[in-house]
């Protein structure tokens, strides 16, 4: 059954928006790592690096929320999926918004992020409809 759920989900746009979007924040924070971790003159840490970090984290949890919710698609505990899938695209957004200050040519990188964000905003808001 869980085979059959799996191949159901793959199909769902959100779904393949959260896979891209992880995607995307993966090879973002990798670039930006390489900008971001070497150590400052006076020995301390560009703290723009936990935020690189952060925005992979984040990504990763979209699509296992996404699987949740469905998976409780009749349930009271779908509502709670989904709140932490905007609650999940906020941070996101923040996050985006303290990388562009960093110190790093792969900040030229975050609009895009962003703007799959939004895509991602807008499939979510008609998936929430059908829940």
């Amino acid at each position: 059954m869980l085979h059959n759920s799996q191949s159901y989900l793959s199909y769902l746009p959100i779904y393949k928006k959260a896979l891209e979007i992880f995607s995307l924040s993966r090879k973002i924070s990798s670039y930006l790592n390489y900008d971001l971790a070497p150590l400052r003159t006076n020995g301390t840490e560009d703290k723009h690096i936990y935020f690189s970090g952060d925005i992979v984290q984040q990504s990763i949890l979209l699509a296992p929320e996404i699987i949740n919710a469905e998976r409780e698609r009749f349930s009271n505990k779908t509502h709670k999926h989904v709140a932490t899938i905007e609650r999940l695209i906020n941070l996101l957004y923040t996050n985006c918004r303290r990388l562009e200050r960093s110190n790093s040519n792969g900040k030229d990188y975050l609009p895009i992020l962003r703007n799959e964000l939004k895509k991602f905003s807008k499939l979510q808001r008609h998936w929430k409809l059908t829940l």
